[in-house]
């Protein structure tokens, strides 16, 4: 279990007094770790420590209704990794862990929320799909209200494993709706057949999924008007795995990522190929994590329906997401 840790006097730039802050979101496919300093009067959030681990929490969640004990315990895993981490940097008084769609579906959620109360010290927070969308928010647009170059309302779309959050506001949120369609559960629902995903999907399957995805945005519109937002904010590694590719880099950089622009036709370019190649082509590029191979075609179907659907002709790519906005959250 994380202890008090270290009290310490932290300042930031200027020698002003800054918050330091841990934060935990653990989705249906990935757990995330945030260690930073916060600086309430700048904006700023400090990287002390950011990492990912594919853990497949929701494996077999939307077939069972029941959280897997292999997930349980790679979940747990992750869990006591991060609690060392938050431990060295003196970051558990302002700790924050956030669940997501999985754990909200599961009917053995409590076997989850003890396992990480006897890690951490703390209780997941299984956050509705609105609080999901608020963070989100938070976390992609506090540095980009100031910028010239985008225009206002701005549309997030955090494209997660189990569900994809909408979320449209200027400076604070106006509309926000989660649907039930993530890379994972749109690869377990469409894409499996006797127990393995399709290699390469069939087209009838690919149909099936897009229309699953049609029926979402639907939805969606119905409490958040997605085509009046000016600027699309893409999030999480279905749209950051995208920009890698269009960008072709010989492997994962965050900083060439972040912010990074790509247009509808690169995007759909990407989908099309990534829907008609075989697991052992998508492995082979470099900047693919080995945990989204089998997901990602389908979280690429997403985040091009989306453009479609809003006419965006971009999608700006941030790397700042919900675990973000869980960090200011506690700052």
């Amino acid at each position: 279990m994380v202890g008090q840790g270290p009290l310490r006097d932290v300042r930031g730039r200027g020698g002003r007094p800054v918050t330091r802050v841990a934060a935990i979101d653990c989705g249906t496919n990935s757990i995330r770790l945030l260690v930073a300093d916060a600086d309430p009067a700048t904006g700023e959030l400090t990287d002390l420590d950011r990492r990912m681990t594919i853990v497949r929490l929701g494996q077999g969640v939307d077939r069972t209704g029941r959280l897997a004990p292999q997930a349980l315990e790679r979940t747990f895993a992750a869990c006591r990794e991060y609690a060392e981490i938050i431990e060295k940097h003196g970051a558990s008084e302002h700790l924050r862990f956030v669940a997501t769609s999985a754990s909200r579906d599961a009917e053995n959620r409590d076997d989850f929320v003890r396992g990480v109360v006897d890690i951490l010290g703390v209780e997941p927070e299984v956050i509705t799909g609105d609080q999901e969308a608020e963070f989100s928010f938070t976390g992609a647009t506090k540095e980009l209200t100031g910028r010239d170059d985008l225009h206002r309302p701005f549309l997030v779309v955090d494209i997660g494993g189990g569900s994809t959050e909408f979320v449209v506001g200027d400076d604070r949120v106006r509309a926000a709706r989660s649907v039930d369609v993530g890379c994972v559960r749109m690869t377990e629902r469409h894409l499996v057949r006797d127990g393995a995903v399709t290699d390469p999907p069939t087209e009838e399957q690919i149909a099936a999924m897009r229309a699953d995805i049609e029926a979402a945005l639907d939805r969606a519109e119905e409490t958040v008007p997605l085509r009046e937002a000016r600027t699309l904010v893409g999030l999480a590694g279905s749209v950051t795995t995208v920009s890698a590719i269009a960008q072709d880099l010989p492997e994962y950089d965050s900083a060439a990522i972040h912010h990074s622009r790509v247009s509808r036709d690169r995007v759909r370019e990407i989908t099309e190929w990534l829907l008609i190649s075989t697991h052992a082509e998508r492995a082979a590029v470099p900047s693919m994590h080995p945990g989204r191979v089998d997901v990602i075609g389908a979280g690429a179907l997403v985040l091009l329906a989306v453009m479609e659907r809003t006419g965006a002709e971009e999608v700006v790519v941030s790397e700042h997401d919900i675990l973000d906005g869980i960090a200011w959250s506690v700052a």
